[in-house]
C-alpha cells in the first residue's frame, strides 16, 4: 500500500525535498507545501499526478487548514506528516530581538502545533497515520549562540513525547528526528546576516558563530537522502524508535549530554532525595 505524504517547507536542498524525493522513490504520493511554489514547478513535473505543490505558509493557520483540505481532497487522506518547515537565528540570550525570538517561535513551535492539529482528525477518522517532527539536535544539545533556537526545538521534542502518548490508542505514531550537520541550503543564509545585537559583549561570540556556520555550508557530512530513507526504515521497524537521530557527530554530541546529564543527577541524589516531607 502506497502512503500519501504531506510535507511542509519544500525548497530546492532542504530536507523536505529529500523527503519527498525519498517518498517518491518508495512509489509513494506527496504533497510538498511551499511559500514559494512557483520553485517546485519544474521539479515536479516528471511525477505528475503522484505530487501536489501547495502554497502554504505555515504560520497562517487559515492556510494551514486550506493546505491540509486540498490535500485530503487531492489523495483521499493523508497517511504521513512531516513537520519539516523551520529556521535557525543565530543570537544571545540577553541580546537577541525580543522579534526574532517572536517570529522563530512562530515558525519552529507554533506552526508545527497547527499543522499537527490540523491533520489529526483525518487520522483519527482512519485509526492510522504517522507524524515526523523535524527537530535537531539542538533540541537535545543546547548550542551556545542559537539558545532560543534550541529553546523551539525543546518544545518541539515536549509535544513529541507528549503527543506520542496521546494518539496512540487512535492507531497514530509519532516520531521526533533530530538531525545534526546536514549538507542543506539552512547554512548558506548566515553569510548575509551580519552580527545585529546592541551589546557588545556579545560580539565576539556571535561572530565566531557566524564563522563556524559559514564554513560549514557545503561541507557538512550529513547526507540528506540517506537521513531520510533512515527515518523510512525507522518508520518501518516493529516497533519504531521513539525518535532518531541523525548523522555520527549528532549521535555522539547528543549520547554525550544525556550521559553527562544523568552523573549530574545521580551525584545529587541525596539532595534531591530531601525534598519531601518526611514519611
Amino acid at each position: 500500500m502506497t502512503r500519501r505524504w504531506f510535507i511542509t517547507g519544500g525548497t530546492p536542498g532542504n530536507f523536505g525535498m529529500a523527503f519527498a524525493e525519498t517518498a517518491l522513490e518508495t512509489g509513494d504520493r506527496v504533497v510538498l507545501t511551499s511559500r514559494r511554489p512557483q520553485e517546485l514547478a519544474k521539479w515536479a513535473e516528471p511525477y505528475g499526478d503522484r505530487v501536489l505543490v501547495v502554497p502554504l505558509d505555515v504560520t497562517d493557520a487559515a492556510q494551514v487548514l486550506r493546505g491540509v483540505r486540498a490535500a485530503e481532497e487531492h489523495f483521499g487522506g493523508i497517511d504521513v506528516l512531516v513537520n519539516n518547515a523551520g529556521r535557525g537565528w543565530f543570537g544571545s540570550i540577553e541580546g537577541m530581538d525580543e522579534s526574532s525570538v517572536r517570529a522563530m517561535f512562530e515558525l519552529n513551535f507554533f506552526a508545527v502545533l497547527s499543522v499537527t492539529r490540523a491533520v489529526l482528525p483525518g487520522m483519527r477518522a482512519r485509526g492510522d497515520g504517522w507524524i515526523v517532527n523535524v527537530s535537531s539536535v539542538a533540541g537535545l544539545v543546547p548550542a551556545v549562540g542559537f539558545g532560543y533556537y534550541s529553546a523551539t526545538k525543546f518544545a518541539v521534542e515536549a509535544i513529541t513525547e507528549t503527543l506520542r502518548d496521546e494518539v496512540a490508542a487512535q492507531g497514530i505514531s509519532v516520531l521526533a528526528v533530530e538531525p545534526g550537520a546536514f549538507r542543506t541550503n539552512a547554512y548558506a543564509g548566515f553569510a548575509d546576516e551580519p552580527v545585529a545585537e546592541t551589546i557588545p559583549e556579545y560580539h565576539e561570540m556571535l561572530e565566531q558563530v557566524r564563522a563556524t556556520f559559514v564554513g560549514m555550508d557545503g561541507v557538512q557530512p550529513g547526507d540528506p537522502r540517506r537521513g531520510t530513507r533512515a527515518v523510512i526504515a525507522a518508520m518501518d521497524q516493529d516497533p519504531p524508535p521513539r525518535r532518531l537521530v541523525l548523522g555520527n557527530g549528532g549521535y555522539e554530541a547528543v549520547v554525550d549530554t544525556l550521559e553527562q546529564s544523568l552523573i549530574d543527577i545521580r551525584a545529587n541524589e541525596i539532595l534531591s532525595r530531601s525534598a519531601d516531607f518526611d514519611t
